[in-house]
């Protein structure tokens, strides 16, 4: 899995670039691989209002909807247009061409509770560890399951 460095990422699975007071966000690898293949987005316009921690977008796959968090707030100075109907960059290039949004940050303390890389790359394998753990778990009952009977 990739994680680029230089970049700052969030609990949500969303990364952040900043430019100066620009955040360029889009979500991670490991997010894009959780959801599967990507067959719609939806983004904010250029103008909105974008409160840290809300959501500020859509994105559906084959396995689920779900909400795109922002880790920062600010105004969207631009949305990545091709999305909507290219959704699978996202998957392809989810570092790259599958950025979401671009925003103007209101605050930049805001970056004070996003992750480096080494910390986001700890996360996730923190993640991956208890979902392991719950499916281990889940088989352990169904052996009970199978005694019982």
């Amino acid at each position: 899995m990739e994680v680029p460095e230089g970049l700052k990422y969030s609990k949500e699975h969303e990364w952040v670039l900043v430019e100066g007071n620009v955040a360029i966000i889009g979500i991670t690898e490991y997010a894009q691989q959780e959801l599967g293949d990507i067959v719609y987005v939806e983004l904010p316009e250029a103008g909105e209002k974008v409160v840290k921690d809300d959501a500020f977008g859509v994105v559906e796959s084959v396995k689920a909807v779900s909400d795109v968090y922002a880790p920062v707030g600010g105004t969207v100075l631009e949305a990545n247009d091709a999305l909507p109907d290219s959704p699978e960059t996202v998957n392809d290039d989810p570092y790259g061409d599958g950025w979401m949004i671009k925003l103007e940050m209101s605050d930049k303390d805001d970056l004070k509770d996003l992750m480096t890389a080494e910390e986001y790359a700890e996360y996730v394998a923190q993640q991956k560890g208890e979902d392991e753990d719950e499916d281990d778990g889940e088989e352990e009952e169904e052996e009970d399951e199978d005694e019982k009977k």
